[in-house]
Order: structure tokens, then sequence, then C-alpha cells
């Protein structure tokens, strides 16, 4: 945003500079050095070239200033819609990037979790039939119906699912 707003400046000064440019180009009267057919042919001659080459720097600072109008009307469009758009957009990126940060320290804790719930089940599988013999009631009960939550993304749209441990 901060180069569109430069790049604006300095079309916009380049185009003043132009103008003044242009107009300090002026075109002065053909003034025969005497009276002689020679000297009145040769001034004109060379009042010719002066107003060729004269126009034609006139021309070319026109045309500069007709290509720079059209860049800077473009530059000043994209600020517009940047400026519309840009706070939005920053808005969701900053939060999807924080929803990035949540989502893997979720996927990470479920693993973590995952292998938690995997090894109190094996101590369970162990001690079970003793703890039904001690206490006459089981040990842990539910194992078929735990899950840790999972994000998963197909890059636009992210899911939690439930998984299975």
């Amino acid at each position: 945003m901060d180069k569109l707003q430069t790049d604006i400046e300095a079309i916009y000064s380049k185009i003043e500079e132009l103008r003044l440019e242009r107009q300090q180009l002026s075109i002065a009267d053909a003034v025969p050095a005497g009276d002689s057919p020679q000297a009145i042919a040769d001034a004109y001659r060379r009042h010719a070239r002066e107003i060729a080459q004269v126009s034609a720097e006139v021309k070319g600072i026109d045309d500069a200033i007709a290509a720079l109008s059209a860049q800077l009307r473009q530059k000043q469009q994209q600020s517009v819609k940047l400026q519309r758009i840009t706070p939005m957009e920053e808005q969701v990126e900053e939060g999807r990037a924080l929803a990035q940060g949540h989502a893997a320290r979720i996927n990470e804790l479920a693993t973590e979790l995952a292998a938690e719930v995997k090894g109190l089940k094996a101590i369970a599988d162990q001690i079970s039939p003793s703890y039904w013999q001690v206490y006459y009631k089981p040990f842990i009960t539910g194992f078929k119906s735990i899950t840790v939550p999972y994000v998963r993304s197909d890059g636009d749209v992210w899911t939690i699912v439930n998984r299975v441990v």
C-alpha cells in the first residue's frame, strides 16, 4: 500500500514537472537578419527547424503526460480497491494465521492424548483380569468410544473431526 502511494506521488510529481516544462517551451517569431531575400529565406528556414524541434518536444511531452495520466488513474483505482479490500483481507488472514496455530496445537495435543490413551488401554488390558479377581468390577470401561479432536483442511474449509483412539 505504501509503495502504491509512493508511485502515485512520483507520477503526479512528474506530470507537474512536464507541464511546467511544456509551458516554458515557446516559439519565437522569425526575425530576418536583414532585408535581403537570402536573409529572409534563411530566417524562415531556421524558424521552421526550430518550430519542428519545439513541436516534436511539445508532442513528446504531451504524449508523456497522457501516458503518465493513464498510469496515475490506474494506480489510483488500485489504491481505492486496496483501501476497500485490504482491511477485511488483512483481518481474515490474521485470523486464519491464528487459527492455523491453534489447529496445529490441537492436532499436536490430539496425538499426545491418543498415545496416552493407548498406553492406559495397554495397562488396563494387562491388569483387568487381576482387577476383576480382586475388586469384582472392571478396571476401566469405555475404550471403544474414546475419541480425540483433529483439525483438517482442504485449503479453504477447515473441519474438526473426532478420531477414535
